[in-house]
């Protein structure tokens, strides 16, 4: 028997068609709302909340408000999450522009549960959220970077929401933050930076929730998981139960599964450039993309920008943590 372990076989997925195609500007957030069988996503460029009712339907009429539920709202809102206790067909909380909210679904409003706090961050209209998630302590992960149609520059910040308590800033400064994600043991964050095309893996305590992001120390600084060699950019991730990241490559048109060593052992190839973020739902992983301008790339690129994609990988996700309201 080799003492050398055996690379496992590259596995490849070709997606040609969407799934459903809303014609998002910025597709991202993809969320499975468990409760209710459907998929929340949004749509940060048009400040949108998308719906896909039941997931069951094999082709979802994008015309339909039976199929897909739509809310209109006035802040870029980035990312969703189900509450602890809280129906999520009346309630879940969202990344808003100043900090996190809570979105009554029904009457379409939002109220502010806790906002970015520091000199640099707090109502600073050049800013806006990005991704995040929460954590195995029910606390939320929450990025900041500069808002749509500015110059972008390394003003964002990596914030954790414990509660209604101000977010506190974790790292600083960052130019366009990213997934946070766990392995299944709980004991590893990764945090995706992506404009420095690296997947980042800080030690996290399972017992306490401590994870120190901004310390030099040996003993708790960061590993770089990944490093992306391409001209793409690492964007959104979801973990599978096995320990392996389901990576977003925003401008290359691929999905990266990459191993809890940091190894690429599998590609999904998708028919547009601008991918952004994957959700399990099942073995099945949905995907998130952003619309692409003429000229950016082929007719066909263009034309499928901004839909959500669909396919079986054959393994299932992670289900994601609850948010407490009031605090861990």
């Amino acid at each position: 028997m080799s003492d050398v372990e055996a690379k496992p076989e590259f596995q490849q997925w070709h997606v040609t068609s969407p799934y459903l195609h809303l014609h998002c500007g910025l597709g991202e957030g993809p969320y499975y709302e468990a409760a209710t069988h459907s998929l929340r996503f949004v749509d940060i460029k048009k400040r949108r909340v998308h719906v896909v009712k039941d997931l069951s339907n094999p082709a979802p009429d994008p015309a339909s408000a039976s199929d897909v539920e739509t809310i209109q709202l006035d802040t870029p809102v980035t990312v969703t999450a189900d509450i602890d206790g809280v129906d999520p067909s009346e309630r879940f909380l969202i990344g808003a522009k100043y900090g996190i909210a809570v979105l009554d679904r029904r009457a379409g409003t939002y109220q502010y549960v806790a906002r970015f706090s520091g000199a640099a961050a707090a109502d600073n209209e050049r800013l806006r959220s990005n991704d995040g998630a929460v954590d195995p302590h029910g606390r939320f992960w929450l990025g900041t970077m500069t808002d749509i149609g500015l110059d972008l520059q390394p003003e964002g910040s990596l914030f954790l929401f414990d509660g209604a308590r101000p977010g506190v800033c974790k790292q600083h400064p960052v130019t366009i933050p990213n997934s946070v994600s766990w392995s299944p043991d709980r004991t590893t964050l990764y945090f995706t930076n992506s404009t420095e095309r690296q997947i980042l893996a800080f030690p996290y305590d399972p017992r306490t929730g401590h994870v120190d992001t901004t310390t030099t120390s040996s003993s708790s600084s960061p590993t770089v998981l990944y490093h992306h060699p391409g001209p793409g950019e690492p964007d959104g991730c979801r973990v599978d139960v096995d320990g392996y990241l389901w990576q977003a490559v925003y401008g290359e048109g691929r999905v990266l599964k990459i191993s809890p060593r940091g190894q690429v052992v599998g590609e999904i190839r998708l028919p547009t450039r601008n991918v952004t973020c994957t959700q399990f739902v099942g073995t099945e992983l949905l995907i998130t993309t952003a619309a692409m301008e003429e000229g950016e790339g082929t007719e066909e690129e263009v034309r499928m920008g901004g839909a959500l994609f669909r396919v079986d990988v054959g393994v299932k996700g992670l289900e994601p943590f609850l948010f407490k309201l009031g605090g861990s």
